[in-house]
């Protein structure tokens, strides 16, 4: 039997490591969110500055754990592909327990910043869950699972800012004890459900050229068509980074929103997600097929962001928030369309690339779109608050006609 036909069947007993993964996956989403609430006093606590020089100092710790994930994440796929993914798995969810008790228990800003660099190592095992959700699953039913990824995240993204403002009236250090006793206690509960679904059949030596993001998407490359796909996700999850980057400062310009109108929104935006990514896609994609969805999603998405570029009624854009998240079944249809060219022993290193894709869109998005935002309120004659929209519906339409020239070239 060779490795790819290992690698389509299913290994058994497989709905608590599944549950501990998409555990794995919330706590990463919620991790990040359970701390958002406490930062700027956190930070102001440490360094004694105002709330601006906090703010370019979070900038700066959001910034250095998305560079940590983009460099990393190549790595840990390459090292599961040779070690195993618990291993890899147990060990990250270990340092990332430590690492937010030391957080807890900074009293200097480069200390936050060391726990950031470490943190964005141990969140980059997101392209080692999806690894093993790979190893897991049926070849057709692929984009479904990585559906869930998305699911995950949206519940996490819904979870870690109210759990973490809640947490925040006992104190700046509480949400950081919370985040440490969660990735303990799914720490514990993966050491006794999580099996090792790496084979020796399947087993890859440990190569250091592959194991960073240039050296491995040169042997991903390889793949007939993965490297267009690549392009694709990249552009794609450029663009939708356009909610989370824009978001707060475009409806409080736009409709004069309070932060807990913003809140309500981007609550009813996660829960869509979930909607859509968790269920939704598992019924869309086995009857439509990627290559459809994909299609449908670049349409749905394009004509979302001229919506919201335009329009001037709140009420409006509050009643379509929801409505955004219908889109978001490209990423799960790209990742298993990628997932399927690769072979089994690729999993990790494919996951890790994709994963430094995801990574490098979100440490440059946030730049290029605020800058329009600003660029287009403060510092030229148009008025146009929903410029960033603009942009993401114009990357649409060119993601859009350079998928169907792949889709050519695969026939």
């Amino acid at each position: 039997m060779n490795t790819s036909e290992t690698a389509q069947q299913p290994i058994k007993s497989t709905r608590l490591p599944f549950v501990f993964i998409l555990i794995t996956l919330t706590l990463d989403a919620m991790g990040i969110g359970l701390i958002l609430p406490v930062m700027p006093d956190l930070i102001r606590e440490v360094s004694g500055g105002t709330l601006g020089t906090a703010a370019i100092w979070g900038g700066i710790l959001a910034t250095t754990f998305a560079v940590m994930q983009f460099v990393f994440g190549p790595a840990l796929g390459s090292l599961s592909d040779r070690f195993g993914r618990r291993p890899v798995l147990l060990i990250s969810l270990f340092v990332m327990a430590v690492d937010y008790l030391v957080m807890a228990l900074a009293g200097s800003i480069w200390l936050l910043f060391l726990t950031r660099v470490v943190g964005g190592i141990t969140a980059a095992t997101q392209s080692t869950a999806a690894a093993f959700i790979a190893d897991i699953s049926a070849p057709e039913k692929k984009s479904a699972n990585f559906g869930l990824i998305g699911a995950a995240f949206g519940i996490g993204f819904v979870l870690g800012p109210a759990i973490g403002g809640l947490l925040a009236e006992f104190g700046t250090r509480a949400p950081f004890y919370a985040a440490a006793s969660l990735a303990a206690m799914n720490l514990v509960l993966g050491y006794f459900v999580l099996p090792e679904t790496v084979t020796d059949a399947i087993r890859r030596p440990l190569d250091w050229r592959r194991a960073n993001p240039l050296g491995a998407l040169l042997q991903i490359s390889k793949l007939k068509g993965v490297t267009a796909l690549l392009t694709l996700f990249f552009v794609y999850e450029f663009a939708f980074i356009v909610y989370p980057a824009t978001w707060a400062y475009f409806t409080q310009e736009r409709f004069g929103w309070a932060p807990s109108m913003v809140g309500v929104s981007l609550a009813s935006f996660g829960i869509s997600m979930v909607i859509v990514q968790g269920f939704l896609i598992r019924w869309v994609i086995p009857k439509f097929g990627e290559v459809n969805t994909i299609i449908y999603g670049f349409i749905f998405n394009g004509l979302a962001f001229v919506f919201l570029s335009s329009v001037s009624l709140g009420w409006l854009v509050l009643a379509f928030t929801p409505v955004t998240a219908f889109g978001a079944v490209v990423t799960p249809a790209l990742q298993g369309l990628m997932s399927r060219a690769a072979g089994a022993d690729q999993q990790g290193e494919l996951q890790g690339v994709i994963a430094s894709a995801k990574s490098l869109a979100m440490i440059l998005a946030p730049l290029v779109l605020t800058w329009l935002f600003y660029y287009f309120t403060d510092d030229v004659g148009i008025y146009l608050p929903g410029a960033a929209f603009a942009l993401s519906a114009a990357l649409m339409v060119l993601c859009f006609f350079v998928f169907l020239g792949w889709r050519r070239g695969q026939s």
